[in-house]
């Protein structure tokens, strides 16, 4: 039977305290540490070569979706009533309202360094120290907004611009392409600063601290930010039935994204799924 991935604002004291609990109990294991390290080496970029899986690419939300699942796993075999909430960054648009409360994922970073100060994961507590990064700092970091330059969380029409978009994605396949609904999400615009980053890449940099770069995982509010874009991925998906994940076939050897992306049928590494496989979760969990 599928289980519920619910609103995280809908969430009750328990649910929220549970959840916490359980990121907790991954990072004493060190378990936590390794999705850290896993989506830093999956964060390949459109000017290095390989294969790109993680970001930039087509399979941005099939790759994103079995994350989130070996996660969520982890957590449920901790507490098998967990599941990842989703933050609807539409909605819940305040540097004060969920998820920023100390009973869930604490607040903003201080001025003078931005460190987290209130809340389970803040450093002061004792349960959250930085152990795989691209700094050699020890401590969670937040700006939300981006007090220097202000930046606004996504809104619901700029997230409808993308879900109205029936084409999954379109070459060449990378960060690049202005049309498709996965770069439309993923975020990445033409032009250079805030006026660039659209939806996923926004909400990132609003974030902002160790939500900048391949180790944002360091901040459990990557989670909630995947699980209400996979949420937007099946409502595409309900939308759209007409249409799949694109590319249907690899690239051919002529084409400058040949073993570059992967096709619908191909292995998603690490794992030993397909996007086609990926693309159904019903029988697993639905959202609420």
């Amino acid at each position: 039977m599928a289980y519920v991935r619910k609103n995280v604002s809908s969430l009750t004291a328990g649910e929220r305290r549970r959840f916490v609990n359980a990121l907790l109990a991954l990072k004493r294991r060190g378990e936590y540490d390794e999705f850290v390290r896993m989506h830093i080496d999956f964060y390949t970029a459109d000017g290095e070569d390989g294969l790109r899986t993680a970001h930039m690419a087509p399979s941005f939300l099939p790759w994103h979706r079995r994350f989130l699942l070996e996660l969520e796993r982890a957590l449920r075999r901790v507490d098998s009533s967990v599941t990842v909430p989703y933050w609807d960054w539409t909605r819940d648009r305040t540097t004060t309202s969920v998820p920023w409360t100390k009973d869930l994922l604490g607040g903003n970073g201080r001025h003078s360094d931005r460190q987290v100060m209130t809340g389970p994961f803040a450093y002061a507590a004792g349960h959250w120290t930085i152990k795989e990064g691209v700094t050699d700092g020890r401590f969670l970091t937040r700006d939300l907004g981006r007090s220097a330059a202000p930046l606004k969380l996504p809104t619901r029409s700029e997230l409808q611009w993308a879900l109205d978009d029936p084409v999954y994605d379109a070459s060449p396949w990378d960060s690049t392409v202005r049309k498709g609904f996965r770069n439309k999400l993923e975020g990445w615009g033409a032009g250079s600063g805030s006026a660039s980053w659209k939806n996923h890449n926004r909400v990132h940099r609003w974030v902002g601290g160790a939500m900048l770069g391949g180790a944002s995982v360091n901040d459990p509010v990557f989670w909630l930010h995947h699980a209400f874009l996979d949420l937007q991925w099946s409502r595409w998906q309900r939308a759209h039935r007409s249409h799949r994940y694109l590319p249907a076939r690899p690239p051919g050897a002529a084409d400058a994204q040949h073993r570059r992306v992967v096709a619908r049928y191909e292995k998603l590494p690490p794992w030993d799924e397909t996007p086609d496989q990926l693309e159904d979760m019903s029988r697993v969990y639905r959202y609420v």
